[in-house]
This record gives C-alpha cells, structure tokens and sequence, in this order.
C-alpha cells in the first residue's frame, strides 16, 4: 500500500561498470548475491526470457523465528501490485459490456461527491483527484488490524476535498483502486476476492496466490520486518486485515505465480489485445490503467511495485521480448528498483553497477543545520523534513521510514541505512539552502525547500 514510487530512488552512482563476461544466469545470481551480501535483498527472485526461466531462488529467511528460508514458493504480500489485477479484471468486465471505463462513477454510486465528473478511466489512471486514505496516519496505525466494511471504507475519503479537478492532474490514490474493487464487486455480484479467484488465479493455474494474507496458515508464508534506525532488519511487522488495502493490495502471491500473470497478460487470457493496449499507453505522470510504463533499449516496459509494512514487490515485463522480472522482499528494502534496473541491463546487454559500500566523514553540527527543513520535490508528490537529532541529520519522507544522512563531503550524503540513496543540497549566494536534490540512476529529482 505505501506509495514505494513516491518516497525515495536508488542510485548506484558511485560502483564500478560491470562487463558481461558470465552467462546471463550467472550474471543475474552474482547480482542478486551482492545485494542479497550487503543485507539489501532478502526474499524471492524470478527473472525469465522468451519462456524460459534464468533465474528463480530464494535469498534470506522467511521467518527469523523458525529459520525458514525464502525460496521459489515463499508467499508475499504483493500490496500495490494488486492494481495490475484490479485494473486487468475491469477492462475484462468493460470488454463484456458489464461496466464501461467511460463510466461516471455517479452511475455506480449516485451520492458520491464529483461522481458525476469522474470516470473509471481516471479511477485507473490516478487522475480523479480522489484523496488517498492512505494518508490518514492515525487510521493507517491505529485500525488496520480490524475488517473495516465499505460504508466505513468510503467514508475515509469520499467527503475529502478533490486534490484536484479531475483528468487535470495526477496523484496515486489507493482509494480509486478500492472504489474500483467494490464496482467489480456490483458488476459481478461476487466478493472481490472471488472474482479475481474466478476469472484470473484459477483459470492462469496460480494456486499460491489469494486475498487474505493476515489469516493465511501455510509453512511457506513470509514474515515482514523492519529496521530501527541504523539497526539490521530485526522488528517483525504487524498484519493488515484485506478489507482494508482491499483492490489497491490485498493480494499476495508467489514469484512463480506472478510468472504465471505475466504469462497470462502475454496470451491475452484476461483482457484483450486492445486492452492491454489501452493499460500499457501512459497517461498521466507514466502511468496507464494499472501499469507505470518506461522502457529499456527501446522497448515499452511495463511494471509496478509495491509496499506495505515488512513487505516490498516490484514486477517488471517487456511484453515485446516477453521478459518478466520479478522481486519480492519480506523487508522494507528501498533496493529493488535498483535491483530490477540491473537486471533489465544484463539481460540486455547494457552496462550497470554493482552495490558498494560508502564511508562516511564526520561534519560539525553547525555545518548540518542549515539543511533542516522541509522540502517538495513536485515531480513525485514528495513531502521530506529534514530534522537535526543529536547532531545527526535525519530524513522523514512522508508516509516512508526515518534515514540517517551519512556525510560524503560538505554537501553530498547518502542515508547509512541504504547506501544506495544519495542526496546533495544546493545554496544561492547568500548561503541560504534552496534545494535537496535526490539522485537516481542518472536522474536528478530536485525538492524545493518550502519551509
């Protein structure tokens, strides 16, 4: 559920280039084997081509109490990839006549405020301007234990002022997926659950796959965790009853299963070639119906990721070459973008860094003062305060884990928690701090600091 896209990018700016000397399967196990070394990656890995799998393992354990280890059929929470399956199971129902992407959202629910300005399609797309429940700390803490019914659902954001007017902007908003759950729920006269059991899990063969990972009892099941700061990832994480992250991600899954939904996508099993012509066509901000699109040696990927407390997952296709990429992580690790990228760069044949280990100078606190404050970086609907506590430099992206800025010179540091993560500040003239700059994979994402 937590927006992993909005909080911060890895960078792997300083690691030498890696020459591709090995075979591909090779190349992608020694990868994985240096994040996996460095405490970055624990969980499972599946990476295949053209219909044939090159890599499928397990790194770490599943469960730190019983010494379980991750492996191929380790059960995950996927949290926001759940929106691939939720957007593919309505352009499934559109192509059936039993609802319309162009549909105003008054025709499912005729009181809800804007309903009659706001469109499915923009439901998809996070172009509603619907306010994301997600934003809501203390029920987020507080209540996600208990099942939560629809009417107590909707009533988190349907009286919420629009963050904007909609089809004019875009921000992520769990809450138009979980509005999409329940229109799947009156159009089918089935549990969300259900329908997507029926038209997706049971006919695609992924029978390690289902909704309610809180009740779920299996060996194979995955324990999250978390790290306190400057601490490895030790504390276990509390469950999140379905009800609650619902059509934006409930689901959980297994690496070999989600293969099974990339194979699925590729044969057109759920939804039409148009379709998925129509899901993988950006609209806003990179993002289809479901799907964030980019591409790699020029070709279209399409992929998603997602987090929620102790969990991380990140699914990656090439639908031209038929690539499926996927991690899935029983620790809140910010990696696996970069991991993923590496992986698209061996299989291509492209350069791509190895992680390294930084060393850290010591900086005076009067040096480090000047950098706290809060900054936005627009291009991500990013809030980061920046805090000095006990002469160390803390970072506090919102709705994401505190980090600990690491000194690299005078204005460069990386968060010591993840070495992966580079951050620079700018100043004008007068010294006075203007910007943060967070660097990615050679992007630069500029916050402006407001306060």
């Amino acid at each position: 559920m937590k927006k992993i896209l909005t909080l911060l990018l890895v960078l792997l700016a300083t690691a030498p280039l890696c020459a591709h000397a090995q075979t591909p399967a090779l190349e992608l196990e020694a990868l994985l084997r240096a994040y996996a070394d460095r405490g970055d990656f624990a969980g499972s890995v599946l990476v295949a081509r053209h219909g044939k799998i090159l890599l499928e393992k397990g790194y770490g354990l599943a469960n730190r109490r019983t010494h379980a280890p991750n492996g191929p059929d380790t059960r995950y929470p996927i949290a926001s990839v759940t929106k691939t399956f939720t957007a593919a199971l309505v352009l499934h129902l559109a192509e059936r006549n039993k609802l319309a992407i162009t549909d105003k959202l008054s025709r499912h629910y005729p009181d809800f405020p804007h309903g009659d300005s706001i469109t499915l399609a923009q439901l998809l797309s996070h172009t509603s301007g619907i306010y994301d429940y997600t934003q809501l700390n203390d029920f987020m803490l507080s209540e996600t234990a208990r099942p939560a019914t629809e009417q107590r659902m909707l009533a988190l954001f349907r009286n919420q002022p629009l963050d904007f007017a909609p089809g004019t902007d875009w921000r992520y908003s769990n809450s138009g997926y979980s509005l999409l759950g329940y229109i799947i729920e009156k159009a089918t006269g089935l549990r969300y659950a259900q329908a997507i059991q029926k038209t997706i899990f049971t006919p695609l063969g992924m029978a390690r796959s289902g909704f309610d990972y809180q009740r779920l009892a299996d060996a194979t099941k995955a324990a999250g965790y978390y790290a306190e700061v400057g601490k490895a990832y030790v504390k276990e994480t509390p469950s999140i009853d379905p009800s609650i992250s619902f059509a934006a991600g409930a689901l959980y899954s297994t690496v070999g299963d989600l293969y099974k939904w990339h194979m699925g996508l590729q044969r057109h099993r759920t939804m039409g070639a148009a379709s998925a012509v129509r899901a993988y066509t950006p609209v806003r901000n990179h993002y289809g119906y479901g799907w964030v699109i980019d591409s790699v040696a020029g070709q279209r990927t399409v992929s998603h990721s997602g987090g929620t407390w102790g969990f991380r997952s990140t699914l990656v296709r090439v639908p031209a070459d038929d690539v499926c990429i996927v991690l899935l992580s029983n620790t809140e690790t910010p990696s696996l973008d970069a991991i993923a990228k590496g992986l698209l760069a061996v299989l291509y044949g492209q350069p791509y860094q190895l992680p390294v280990t930084k060393h850290a100078i010591a900086l005076a606190p009067e040096m480090l003062r000047p950098y706290t404050g809060t900054y936005l970086i627009k291009e991500q609907d990013l809030v980061v305060d920046v805090k000095l506590e006990n002469g160390v430099l803390q970072t506090y992206p919102f709705h994401g884990p505190r980090g600990e800025l690491a000194a690299l010179s005078e204005t460069r540091f990386f968060i010591r928690e993840q070495e992966e993560f580079e951050v620079s500040f700018t100043r004008d003239a007068q010294g006075r701090v203007l910007t943060m700059i967070l660097h990615a994979n050679g992007r630069d994402k500029v916050g402006e600091k407001i306060k």
